[in-house]
This record gives structure tokens, C-alpha cells and sequence, in this order.
């Protein structure tokens, strides 16, 4: 299982169920890693999406509400739950904060794009990077957004 997620230098991901930054790359990145993958995401995390479930994946989505139901998501109970019904694909976990956090020890990969800012008025946080469980494995030159946002593209792998 892979983890991907955009954060800023101390590591905030959102601020009242939304992405802190909207980077047209870093979309386009997410689209291609995740594209024909399963994603796994609370349900927080779905709702943020304006059109739905994203096409052309498995949309899963984690929630204690044992009655919702969307069009186009399959529902489960726990990320283990959700994780076993991905069978032999290979899933993405996509956020929250909580479900990134349950996720990070299983983990195999991390497809992170560091935002070089801060948020202090964020709400939602990556768990801590530890140095010791993972070794980054590939790191882009830092780009630039036209604003003048920079930030990079890191792949870091487990120990």
C-alpha cells in the first residue's frame, strides 16, 4: 500500500475540509500515480470532492456511519477492512489526517509533494516522516508555482 499526500513544512494537509494548496501539478501528479489504483480515503476526504468520486479507480471510503452510502464509493467499517477488499491491488491511501495516520506503519511507499510554507491555522496534519523508518528514495528539483509557491515531489520508501 501507498500513501500519497501534499503537506506543507510542518506537515498540515487542510484547514476545514479542504487542501490548503490547489498546485496544478501536484494534481496532475496524484491523477497519474493513482489513476487505475484503488483509493482509500475517510469520508471527510470524499466529501471534499466537488464532482464525487474521482473516475477511472476504486473510490473507498472509511466511515463509522454504518448507513451512508454515495454513488459510486464502496463503504467499509475500517481501513483494515478496506484494505483487504482491495484483494492483490495495490491501494493509495488518499487522507485524512486520521486515516493517514492508521495507514503510515502498513505502508510501503510515500508519494509526498512538500509545499515549502507554513499553516498556521490548519486543522489537519501528516503524521511525523521518522527517519528511521523511512529513507527518501527520490526528490524533484524544488518548482515554482506563478504565484511564486514553490515545493517538490518526494518518494520516500520503508526501511
Amino acid at each position: 500500500m501507498k500513501i500519497i499526500a501534499a503537506i506543507t513544512k510542518d506537515r498540515a494537509l487542510g484547514r476545514g475540509g479542504d487542501m490548503l494548496y490547489h498546485i496544478s501539478e501536484d494534481l496532475k501528479r496524484f491523477k497519474a500515480l493513482t489513476m487505475g489504483h484503488p483509493i482509500v480515503m475517510g469520508r471527510k476526504t470524499f466529501e471534499s470532492f466537488p464532482k464525487g468520486p474521482l473516475p477511472g479507480r476504486r473510490n473507498l471510503v472509511i466511515t463509522r456511519n454504518a448507513g451512508y452510502q454515495r454513488e459510486g464509493i464502496e463503504v467499509y467499517p475500517s481501513l483494515e477492512a478496506a484494505l483487504a477488499a482491495c484483494g492483490e491491488a495495490e491501494p493509495y491511501i488518499i487522507g485524512g489526517g486520521e486515516i493517514y495516520a492508521q495507514a503510515l506503519p502498513l505502508a510501503s511507499e510515500l508519494d509526498i509533494t512538500e509545499i515549502d510554507a507554513l499553516a498556521p491555522d490548519a486543522d489537519t496534519f501528516f503524521p511525523e516522516i521518522s527517519p528511521s523508518s523511512w529513507l527518501p528514495t527520490s526528490a524533484s528539483p524544488w518548482l515554482s508555482t506563478p504565484s511564486g509557491l514553490r515545493y517538490r515531489f518526494l518518494t520516500y520508501t520503508k526501511i
